[in-house]
């Protein structure tokens, strides 16, 4: 969803520009309207997240009183959202249902808070790169950060084209955190987006300065760690459960399983979340992925019922743990 959204934004953002650039109203630029108000749409429908960008597209028509494009491409957006209106507010109560039964899912869609917001800068200057301990991490994401921000300062004033884009790199983040004081989606990944952006801030500046040969060396060597080192890549849980304990019960966040059952359909699975274990379960597997986001103190329910933790067992980012009594 995220890399399709990225991919129809680009696609809008191409001749988004172009609208900009082209004099008159020729064919070429009523087809290139049509086209922008076509993947508009299509990134809208497939991920509600891109309408930040979207809305700054309409903003800067407005602020430019080019008002034919500005209706024009306001009541088409209009007219697509009331077509999925229904599915809009059916999400929007599952999303309340959500917050208010899950303790900290608040947390995962990334609450209006400085450290969501920096956060932003940070994964897009680094990628899915995270190692212990914390304060050189911190310092090697902090200081590469720093050189980005730098080297975007120094293209800002260039011309009026990187003064556009840069406007579309961050409007669509201040109303993301506007928005996010009512509705939680302040998550990094949902404005990935946002990243070709910034590739055409970053990319024009002079092509033989120090600052280029630094930056396109930093993205290299980043891009080696993380493509070169699985354990930053996405949950194993292939070998997770190829490798759980036959005959022993299972128990998970049922809401957290599906990954499960799609490497194993036959597995059965119980709810950690209502923990009922019978006396005859001398040991059970446990799978603690994602009971931080529903606030469940499983170990202190185990030991309660007189379980000691034997082996914990990591798969990158997953892991199992068996436990006995």
């Amino acid at each position: 969803m995220y890399m399709m959204v990225t991919f129809l934004l680009t696609a809008a953002l191409y001749f988004f520009l172009k609208i900009l650039s082209t004099k008159g109203l020729d064919s070429r630029l009523r087809g290139n309207d049509i086209l922008l108000g076509l993947f508009i749409s299509l990134a809208f429908l497939t991920f509600y997240g891109s309408i930040f960008l979207i809305v700054s597209f309409l903003i800067y028509y407005l602020y430019k009183k080019n008002y034919k494009f500005f209706i024009l491409n306001t009541l088409y957006f209009i007219l697509i959202t009331l077509l999925i209106s229904p599915l809009l507010y059916q999400q929007l109560i599952n999303s309340k249902v959500a917050l208010s039964q899950v303790t900290n899912w608040s947390l995962v869609l990334g609450k209006a808070n400085l450290k969501d917001l920096l956060l932003i800068p940070v994964k897009f200057s680094i990628g899915r790169i995270s190692f212990y301990p914390k304060w050189l991490y911190w310092g090697i994401a902090g200081g590469w950060t720093g050189f980005v921000m730098l080297t975007i300062k120094t293209v800002f004033q260039k011309t009026v084209f990187i003064k556009t884009v840069f406007y579309l790199l961050i409007f669509p983040l201040i109303l993301g955190f506007l928005v996010s004081f009512f509705t939680p989606m302040l998550q990094h990944f949902r404005f990935i987006y946002l990243i070709p952006i910034l590739a055409i801030i970053l990319a024009s500046g002079k092509k033989t300065s120090m600052y280029r040969y630094i930056e396109v060396t930093g993205f290299v060597i980043f891009s080696l760690v993380y493509l070169l080192s699985s354990q930053f890549h996405r949950e194993d849980w292939k070998s997770l459960v190829k490798s759980l304990p036959k005959n022993v019960p299972v128990y998970m966040i049922m809401s957290s399983s599906d990954p499960v059952k799609y490497y194993s359909r036959n597995l059965t699975i119980n709810n950690l979340a209502s923990l009922q274990v019978s006396e005859f379960e001398k040991e059970i597997t446990v799978i603690p992925f994602s009971f931080g986001v529903h606030g469940l103190d499983y170990k202190s329910l185990l030991s309660n019922k007189g379980y000691q933790l034997k082996k914990e067992i990591s798969f990158r980012e997953v892991t199992y743990e068996r436990w006995v009594r």
